[in-house]
């Protein structure tokens, strides 16, 4: 087994690798806008998962995918290549859910500001339901008499 630090290493060089080869190399054109967002390896170094995003719908998101799957040789090819490992990580990719994540956080704090605007609102307005201090004591009434 190796460290994590190595493998984190090539994880990193990875990415790297796969991102510049996309960009230089393949000019497959089902191949959308796609951004490879991180690479992890297993810790014997065997398989590399790559997380990536498209920019476009779901039918871009998909042919990017096929495009992903047809050019996975070349990528592993080319990471063996620059990479200089005695075993060239078999190739995973995964399409990233954090843009998905962001999106609906995004959606969550704008429901949340509307919630306290639409309190802060109904606040302006109001009254005490009863005297504006109700914890009085009993004693300062009868020091009152």
């Amino acid at each position: 087994m190796t460290d994590t630090a190595r493998a984190r290493k090539l994880a990193d060089r990875i990415q790297v690798v796969v991102a510049e080869t996309l960009q230089r190399r393949i000019k497959d054109p089902r191949l959308g806008y796609v951004t490879i967002t991180d690479a992890r390896v297993t810790g014997d170094l065997r398989e590399a998962t790559v997380f990536y995003t498209v920019y476009g719908d779901e039918t871009e998101r998909e042919s990017s995918a096929a495009a992903l799957e047809s050019a996975k040789g070349i990528l592993r090819s080319e990471v063996g290549k620059q990479t200089g490992v005695r075993f060239t990580p078999t190739l995973t990719f995964v399409a990233d859910a954090l843009p998905d994540n962001a999106r609906n956080i995004d959606d969550l704090l704008d429901k949340a500001r509307l919630s306290d605007a639409a309190v802060r609102t109904a606040a302006a307005g109001a009254a005490y339901a009863g005297d504006a201090d109700p914890y009085k004591s009993s004693r300062d009434d009868d020091e009152d008499e």
